[in-house]
């Protein structure tokens, strides 16, 4: 056993020599070794790129970003289109100017929207606008507007005033505007106040334009809000409630020709408006006025609204020029439902009105408008 045991010795020697000396082990390692100097140089290479890359990045920032501003503020993209929609009125001349003289101080990398307004604020027209620009050259600017519905007296002093209220000044006046009054003066630029004159401007910035030519003035009377037109005859409106509706209804009233000669109508529940007639005053066969064709007052359209307009009795005809004052018309009927007798009464204007539109076939009532399907267009 000792014997083996001595043999075995250096055995295990030999082993751990062959571990750590052997030269297939050293030639192995020999092979490798270009491959780990290979892969630490790659591993050297590729972040000094990121960091080449990198130092690259933030030289060109400034340089980029400066050519950027240079470039925006340049000939190439400057401002020398420019489209104007949506100005109407005496004062789109000067508004057309003032918004081209701003923009062409632009250019299409950069609008600036508070320049157009404050180009515009003075001429109080504009309520809202909205700049569109079209590289390299083009601009095209979308104005909204409120344009005067009638003309505001107080105490003496006549100013333009829009249907939401704001003043527009003196300039803005014209002879085909509504009288209305007030209490206090306001300036150009500001609202006026006082909930009664405010509800009178709600309609008559809900009435159509045609319709709005007629009016004389707006007021508050004994049946609440009253519009008078310029022939006499009477509107009673009640409240600002449902403006769009109620003018629809009127103006399906004065197409019926069976409402020729009417000293009034009634058109607070625009569902069921009512004409009222002078004493003495038979209203005309409904019958007379041929087939009712209901869908063509219904549409709603401007031309519809035009020739109803036309129909107002002593309004304007064919031998009246459009835009003309009317001839003085009925009167306001008394407390009693009775009314003075008329001056001048033309059941013609009606039927003429009834045959381009169709006429209708019922007597001082109509479908509601809302409910009919037809649609008021907003006010400006």
């Amino acid at each position: 056993m000792a014997r083996q045991y001595a043999a075995a010795a250096p055995g295990r020697i030999a082993r751990g020599a062959d571990s750590s000396g052997d030269p297939v082990v050293l030639r192995r390692a020999f092979e490798r070794l270009p491959v780990l100097l290979g892969a630490c140089l790659g591993q050297l290479r590729v972040r000094r790129r990121v960091r080449i890359a990198l130092l690259a990045t933030v030289l060109a920032l400034p340089l980029l970003g400066g050519g950027f501003l240079w470039f925006r503020q340049s000939p190439f993209v400057a401002v020398r289109e420019v489209q104007i929609a949506g100005v109407h009125g005496a004062d789109a001349p000067a508004v057309e100017a003032a918004l081209r003289s701003a923009a062409h101080g632009m250019s299409t990398l950069e609008v600036s929207v508070s320049a157009l307004r404050t180009a515009v604020a003075p001429l109080h027209v504009v309520s809202g606008l909205r700049a569109i620009p079209r590289f390299p050259h083009g601009l095209r600017v979308e104005v909204e507007e409120q344009l005067p519905v009638a003309a505001l007296s107080v105490d003496g002093q006549r100013t333009a005033v829009a249907g939401d209220g704001m003043v527009l000044g003196p300039a803005l006046l014209s002879a085909r505007l509504p009288n209305v009054s007030g209490y206090s003066f306001a300036q150009a630029g500001t609202r006026a106040r006082g909930a009664n004159l405010l509800a009178e401007l709600t309609v008559l910035g809900a009435a159509p334009a045609p319709l709005l030519a007629h009016v004389e003035h707006a007021y508050m009377g004994s049946k609440g809000l009253t519009v008078a037109m310029r022939n006499g005859l009477v509107v009673y409106f009640g409240n600002d409630v449902r403006p769009h509706a109620k003018w629809l209804s009127l103006a399906r009233v004065l197409a019926d020709p069976s409402s020729a000669g009417a000293s009034y109508v009634d058109v607070r529940l625009p569902s069921h408006p009512a004409a009222g007639f002078p004493a003495g005053v038979t209203p005309p066969d409904a019958s007379t006025g041929g087939p009712s064709q209901p869908d063509e007052l219904t549409a709603g359209s401007e031309s519809t609204i035009a020739a109803l307009a036309a129909a107002l009795p002593g309004g304007s005809s064919s031998s009246t020029p459009a835009g003309a004052e009317p001839s003085a018309g009925v009167t306001e009927p008394s407390a009693g439902g009775a009314s003075e007798a008329q001056t001048s009464q033309t059941p013609s204007a009606s039927e003429q009105a009834s045959a381009a539109t169709g006429g209708q076939g019922s007597t001082g009532a109509s479908p509601d408008p809302e409910s009919t399907g037809a649609t008021a267009a907003p006010s400006g």
